[in-house]
């Protein structure tokens, strides 16, 4: 069996040296990346409120689930390659990771084509089932229209992060994000302010500087990280990889897409509570994201560490790492509380340039709603992404489809009752409801997780 060596610089081994130095220092890249790939949406967002009107801002937002929805399947996918990758880089098999790089670049292929044609095919009968009101129905097709287009951009950029992520390096895909928001700042205002190209130019730009980012991180490993690509031979048909991947692949994907799919339900509800509403559920979105982004950076960086680990079969440094990631969630989560309580109002008219009084309060109470409940968020993921990355996919699946029906069930009574109250109130309660249900799963299967061999616990 071909061994990596794990002295070289370009990676980082986490199955040696303190958890929580080790989390800490490939959490920072990717909350930093995460950030900057926040900006993407956020200066969408301001530049459209601030040069086109609230209407641009509602235009973006009022179809952001049914582009999430699209786009969270190929990275869920990517995730889910991802952690076999990991698996392998903790086992030190350099002959696996070759093939399971190889079956993913061409998985990834087939899922870029399958994906285009399908979302365009349904796009405008997806819209209409969602209540897209007629004043802004034709600027949001054409927003989401152009994303699609260009969800290759988004696809291989999540491809080649996954690969140097699962080496321990998180820098890398951090440097062409800064690029890539650089480019998409200059290109909104380029195309926003002085061509006039209206909210499409936003979406140009979005697709236009993710593909630079994608473009510039596939040279860079194709040419730092030969030893550890594929050869010609690595791409011929491997049943086990292959199974391995799609198995991983589609439980992350189905994890997502269920989130998703509530999310387009309760977007479809929120919908009907008519622009002002959406363009405050847009704006409090766009800053959620950027507050929460350390909650998602570190259960990532929790899920690699636990990869890496379980293919080593190290299992105590999991318990370690696990419980490290929880005491840095909840300070974040209770520093975020603290921004929100003090500076909402500021910040949503930073971001949104509006002065309408609706907009500002209802953003003001969505944020202030979910803030205070990032503690069972952080907690939540972070059990999430572990357990993904142990292989036990049917309680984060079960997690989701929890979280399906809360929307659903919002959906259907909180936001016709409540209104937008409705709206606030439900991803908080849910969040509460799957961190519970993933704790009693993760306690109940925790000895099972730490007695199974690795070597036959590969699907």
């Amino acid at each position: 069996m071909d061994v990596i060596d794990t002295k070289n610089r370009k990676v980082i081994d986490m199955t040696i040296g303190k958890p929580l130095k080790l989390i800490l220092m490939f959490a920072i890249p990717l909350f930093i990346g995460n950030i900057f790939q926040q900006i993407y949406s956020m200066v969408d967002t301001m530049i459209a409120g601030y040069f086109l009107g609230d209407l641009a801002i509602a235009s973006i937002g009022a179809t952001s689930s049914l582009s999430g929805f699209i786009i969270d399947f190929a990275i869920g996918m990517n995730s889910g390659f991802a952690i076999v990758i990991t698996q392998k880089f903790g086992a030190k098999n350099l002959k696996d990771i070759k093939k399971s790089i190889a079956s993913s670049l061409e998985l990834n292929i087939i899922i870029t084509i399958f994906l285009t044609i399908i979302s365009l095919i349904f796009l405008k009968p997806l819209m209409h089932f969602m209540k897209t009101p007629n004043s802004i129905f034709n600027d949001a097709y054409k927003y989401i229209f152009i994303i699609c287009i260009g969800m290759v951009t988004t696809i291989f950029y999540n491809s080649f992060a996954g690969i140097l992520r699962s080496f321990g390096n998180s820098k890398i895909p951090l440097y062409f994000l800064i690029l890539s928001s650089i480019i998409n700042i200059i290109l909104d205002l380029l195309f926003i302010i002085v061509f006039k190209t209206g909210i499409a130019g936003a979406a140009l730009a979005t697709i236009i500087s993710q593909g630079v980012s994608a473009i510039l991180e596939g040279i860079y490993i194709l040419n730092k990280y030969k030893e550890y690509l594929p050869n010609k031979k690595d791409f011929k048909f491997n049943k086990i990889i292959l199974k391995t991947l799609i198995v991983n692949g589609i439980s992350m994907a189905l994890m997502y897409c269920v989130i998703d799919f509530g999310s387009i339900i309760f977007s479809r509800a929120n919908n009907n509570l008519g622009e002002n509403i959406i363009s405050a559920h847009t704006a409090a979105r766009r800053l959620i994201s950027i507050m929460s982004a350390p909650l998602g950076t570190l259960a990532t960086a929790l899920s690699t560490f636990v990869g890496q680990n379980y293919g080593a079969y190290k299992l105590d440094r999991i318990k370690k790492g696990l419980h490290n990631t929880f005491s840095l969630q909840i300070i974040w989560s209770l520093f975020s509380l603290l921004i929100i309580l003090t500076l909402a109002p500021f910040l949503v008219k930073l971001t949104t340039g509006s002065k309408n009084i609706e907009i500002i309060n209802n953003a003001v109470l969505s944020l202030k709603w979910h803030v205070s409940c990032f503690i069972p968020l952080g907690l939540l993921v972070s059990l999430r992404m572990s357990m993904q990355a142990m292989n036990r996919k049917i309680a984060p699946i079960t997690s989701s489809c929890l979280e399906l029906s809360m929307k659903v069930l919002s959906a259907i009574v909180f936001i016709p009752k409540l209104g937008f109250l409705g709206t606030c109130i439900t991803e908080p309660i849910t969040w509460i409801i799957m961190f519970i249900f993933l704790l009693i799963a993760y306690l109940i299967q925790r000895k099972n997780m730490f007695k199974t061999n690795i070597n036959n616990d590969l699907i």
